[in-house]
Parts: C-alpha cells; sequence; structure tokens
C-alpha cells in the first residue's frame, strides 16, 4: 500500500526562534501589528510504499527520529493518509 506522510518540524517552544522573530519584526514594520508571534519551521511531504499502517508510521518516525528533526532543538508531528494508487490501463 502507498501512503503519504505530511511532517511539520518545529523549534521547541523554549527556544528562541530567530527566524520567526526578524519574520515578527518585519510584520510590524508592514503595520501588521495584531500577530504577536512567529514561528518558523518546515514542512515535509512523504510518499512511501508499507504492508501496513503501523509500517508505514514506524517507516516515518524513523525519519524524523534519525534525519528530519534535531530532538535537541526540534520536535515533530506528521499526519499520515493513504493514497489511492492509479490502476494502469
Amino acid at each position: 500500500m502507498k501512503y503519504r506522510a505530511d511532517i511539520t518540524v518545529m523549534p521547541l517552544k523554549e527556544l528562541l526562534d530567530p527566524q520567526g522573530k526578524a519574520v515578527l519584526h518585519g510584520l510590524d514594520n508592514l503595520n501588521l501589528r495584531n500577530v504577536t508571534n512567529v514561528r518558523i519551521g518546515k514542512h515535509v511531504m512523504l510518499e512511501l510504499d508499507a504492508n501496513s499502517e503501523d509500517e508505514a508510521r514506524q517507516q516515518v518516525e524513523t525519519a524524523c527520529k534519525k534525519l528530519l528533526a534535531n530532538p535537541v532543538m526540534e520536535f515533530f508531528e506528521f499526519r499520515l493518509t493513504q493514497v489511492e494508487e492509479a490502476v494502469a490501463s
């Protein structure tokens, strides 16, 4: 089965986010002063083949923990959906 994982990696809430602060300052310069906080992260989309949803979740967890997120500075969360495979004619 084919799955799609939409992964969000964000800085830990306890850590300063210099990119977010820079964007917040830029928004203030644009007179968009109702914005009170900005955090900058990354979005990763993976498509993978797995025999089950549990196997797919395990593969995504491994990818996040070992490659996509730095656990010292970031946390991750993901949503997994099954993808319909195209039928060859």
